[in-house]
């Protein structure tokens, strides 16, 4: 027998069924797609919704935000025929729900096979070596092809990066041997063009010196030169000035006895250290009369004139 009480707590959970059936509270960057009896009827945005119970229903839950979906490994050939490995990762986003939901059954697996179609399609017109190069080229491929095929349902696809290329093994040993080669050659083109700018930057230097000790011997000798001119000029000057002297003084007053004495003293001097020199020596024949010597030489000067006794008082004055 139903007794009121079972009665009332029937209506009670028949009102919170239907009232959590009619009430909706959408995220934020989300949509839901609200069917009535089977059909379209409208799209639920961010904040709080009521539909009739029993009679709409939510049929799809969509995110607008973007989203990231790895794209499985997968076995392509390139064009010098190297099977490579290839994994990355897809980034779409969902701008028309009703076509996302419509358009097609599942648009993150279709999409994801568009990607893996066109990588296997991109990399078989690239030699091995491109495929490493061109990464950039490859996703800008992938994402147009993607983005074109998956605009009927409404999806906007982002950008595609490549995570890694995996190359054989022998195929990976062998590059690892070129690119080993390559370091090496660059190593040793690095070292020859070090010692020949160092050999360069040494004859530079030996060719400064040899300059610098050139002009230094040069500078060297002029000032010598220099210096050999000058002490001429002073011994010529003073030589002048002294047979000036010599020329002034036979003119004055008894200059003519002055120069005898002179020549006197002059004539016994160097007569003296001769006969320290030797022991053989020439005596003149009339050195008794050493008067007659000194009027011989007195007399030389006064038939040469004044200059030839300038010229035989230079003459002493260097003996």
């Amino acid at each position: 027998m139903i007794t009121p009480l079972v009665i009332s707590g029937a209506i009670v959970l028949f009102t919170l069924i239907t009232i959590s059936r009619a009430s909706y509270i959408v995220p934020q960057r989300s949509v839901y797609i609200i069917e009535r009896l089977g059909k379209y009827q409208k799209q639920l945005h961010a904040g709080f919704h009521l539909i009739f119970p029993f009679i709409d229903r939510v049929a799809y839950k969509h995110s607008l935000k973007e989203i990231a979906i790895d794209v499985p490994v997968q076995v392509c050939i390139t064009r010098d025929n190297i099977a490579v490995e290839v994994d990355g990762v897809l980034y779409l986003q969902v701008m028309e729900p009703k076509k996302a939901s419509y358009g097609i059954a599942n648009y993150l697996f279709a999409t994801t096979q568009i990607a893996q179609t066109t990588m296997r399609s991109v990399i078989g017109t690239l030699d091995l070596d491109q495929t490493f190069e061109e990464r950039s080229t490859i996703n800008g491929s992938i994402v147009e092809a993607a983005d074109k095929a998956s605009d009927p349902w409404g999806i906007k696809v982002t950008r595609y990066e490549i995570k890694d290329i995996k190359p054989p093994k022998s195929i990976k040993d062998a590059m690892e041997k070129q690119m080993r080669a390559e370091r090496e050659k660059r190593a040793l083109i690095a070292q020859s063009e070090g010692e020949k700018q160092a050999q360069i930057n040494r004859s530079e230097g030996i060719k400064q010196e040899m300059i610098a000790l050139s002009e230094g011997e040069l500078k060297k000798r002029f000032n010598e030169a220099e210096g050999k001119a000058g002490e001429i000029s002073k011994i010529a000057e003073a030589t002048a000035f002294g047979i000036k002297t010599v020329a002034d003084a036979l003119q004055s007053e008894g200059g003519e006895k002055a120069i005898t004495l002179r020549v006197a003293e002059q004539y016994l001097s160097e007569f003296g250290k001769l006969a320290k020199t030797g022991n053989t020596m020439i005596i003149p024949s009339n050195l008794s009369d050493i008067g007659s010597v000194i009027s011989s030489a007195t007399s030389i000067f006064k038939n040469t004139g004044n200059v030839k006794a300038e010229e035989f008082f230079c003459d002493s004055q260097t003996k």
